[in-house]
């Protein structure tokens, strides 16, 4: 009974995937794509642990075929906004840390041994936590430097999310003020012209950092 409800699971998992966007005229937005992604990585996630589980005969190859195509096509598209780059690197970087640990359960169950509760602690510090590439972008104006200034900001709450801290406090408005004045004390205080501001993760958290240029 129970092998027959993974089946079906299974079965309801990838009807999902692929009807997400099957029912309009009109190819989905790169937003749409990558919210699919994520939705595809985590469906891809719950059949592996089916398989592993012994749930499922064969490994979810046709899910993972999907997954690596959207992949690949995104990675391709250069028309994705600076924000949508950084969704996508880190989708990437998810869906790598489980390739790398189905690869490894998978060469467990082929030499006979028993690797799946060592193959996912190993790769659970990959998977749990983020991986955000950093940014930074050099100022010089940012009282009319608005869609440079706005980069900065989609980056700063791309990052957040990622590491589960709020942002419903930081609007951009809030942030362009900010980001202005914060530009206007270096410049006076180290007699520069131009200020480069910074985000990146350390130990699971965004750092955010100003400094001359």
């Amino acid at each position: 009974m129970a092998l027959r409800d993974n089946k079906l699971l299974r079965s309801k998992l990838q009807a999902q995937s692929k009807n997400k966007f099957g029912g309009g005229e009109n190819q989905p937005t790169p937003d749409q794509q990558l919210t699919r992604l994520e939705d595809d990585i985590r469906h891809l996630r719950i059949e592996f642990d089916i398989f592993f589980n012994g749930g499922a005969k064969r490994p979810p190859y046709d899910t993972k075929g999907r997954v690596e195509t959207l992949l690949k096509r995104l990675g391709d598209d250069r028309a994705l906004t600076f924000a949508q780059r950084y969704r996508y690197n880190s989708l990437a970087a998810r869906y790598n840390a489980f390739r790398d640990l189905w690869r490894r359960t998978m060469q467990g169950r082929e030499e006979g041994r028993d690797v799946v509760s060592a193959a996912r602690a190993s790769a659970k510090r990959e998977v749990t936590e983020p991986r955000v590439e950093p940014v930074s972008f050099v100022c010089l104006d940012a009282h009319h430097e608005v869609e440079l200034v706005k980069n900065l900001y989609n980056s700063l709450i791309e990052a957040k999310r990622h590491c589960g801290e709020p942002t419903e406090a930081l609007s951009f408005p809030k942030f362009h003020r900010l980001i202005a004045s914060k530009a206007d004390g270096i410049k006076q205080q180290r007699g520069c012209e131009r200020v480069r501001f910074s985000v990146t993760v350390e130990n699971g958290h965004v750092s955010f950092k100003a400094k001359a240029e």
